[in-house]
């Protein structure tokens, strides 16, 4: 069956290897015959701030409305980013605090410590590429982008199963490597 998959691309520089990523993930989805959207947040023009948090509402960017209808339109959400410092770029955690606002994408209850999720019945990949082998960057440093994104981003908001794929090291890897990496999530994308 075919599905809506939409990738976004949390890495800012267009010549990247997350670019490639993306690139693999999408030539494979289309080839299954599932429709594509994508966002690339580095091309995005908006505040990365959520100025007053959610005491007062910051009007939305047109790139982020537009974000928002992406999000809401896909089945299956791919997200494709480097892990720098043990989290996620400053744009990319920028916009998802912009766009997974209360209201799209949550709802707390009144008197409540619970919520309503507004983004179930949609999957997610989240595909996080390092400088340092994945099993080190689990064991030793606990996966915080996973936790941060898996379960305290996506999961908050109802989507769900979250698959995570790491990569890693890719400073200095050679082009076998990224080369068996782009087949592998190519075949990611044609398995959706």
């Amino acid at each position: 069956m075919a599905r809506k998959v939409l990738i976004i691309q949390g890495h800012p520089d267009s010549e990247s290897f997350n670019h490639a990523l993306h690139n693999a993930y999408k030539a494979g989805a289309i080839k299954a015959g599932s429709e594509v959207k994508e966002i690339f947040v580095g091309d995005l023009d908006f505040n990365l701030n959520l100025q007053f948090g959610y005491r007062k509402r910051t009007e939305l960017e047109g790139c982020l409305l537009e974000s928002q209808e992406k999000i809401r339109w896909a089945d299956h959400i791919v997200c494709i980013h480097p892990v720098w410092w043990g989290a996620v770029p400053a744009v990319l955690k920028g916009f998802f605090d912009r766009v997974l606002l209360p209201g799209f994408a949550f709802k707390k209850r009144e008197g409540s410590l619970w919520w309503d999720r507004f983004l179930t019945g949609k999957t997610a990949h989240i595909i996080s590429t390092m400088d340092q082998p994945s099993w080190y960057y689990r064991l030793i440093y606990g996966a915080p982008t996973d936790k941060a994104l898996k379960k305290l981003t996506f999961e908050f908001c109802g989507i769900k199963p979250v698959k995570i794929t790491h990569i890693g090291p890719v400073r200095m890897s050679t082009s076998e490597f990224r080369a068996k990496w782009l087949a592998k999530v190519e075949q990611y994308g044609s398995k959706i």
